[in-house]
């Protein structure tokens, strides 16, 4: 294609219309001097304060983990002592008729019989 077809072709002049706008919208020279240290001062400052809070937070999480561990432990607990509770009747219920059985006749029933202690049969 010669120069004068290009200037013709309407797909042409759009395009050096464009390529000429966007070479007028590009600033010529960078960033000044001062501008660009203000700029990595900025981004180094921001940096710093975002590592900080990160730390502050981090040692927030450790200091609270005692608390949290201790919270979870309890939690544990009553979740095995409901569950104990729910198989067995409960510890006092047990150990009451453990008592009762052995002082009734001396003699332990099949039924009665808790877990752990076993008996021959002659």
């Amino acid at each position: 294609m010669n120069d004068q077809d290009r200037q013709r072709n309407a797909a042409w002049q759009a395009a050096h219309q464009w390529k000429e706008r966007a070479r007028q919208a590009r600033p010529r020279q960078g960033m000044s001097g001062p501008r660009l240290v203000l700029t990595w001062l900025m981004f180094g400052v921001l940096m710093i304060v975002g590592t900080i809070l990160g730390l502050f937070f981090l040692l927030i999480g450790w200091a609270m983990l005692p608390f949290l561990r201790h919270r979870m432990k309890k939690r544990m607990e009553q979740m095995r002592a409901q569950q104990a509770e729910d198989i067995g009747g409960g510890y006092y219920h047990r150990d009451t008729q453990y008592r009762e059985s052995r002082s009734s006749g001396g003699r332990l029933e099949e039924h009665e019989v808790l877990e752990g202690e076993y008996r021959e049969k002659k």
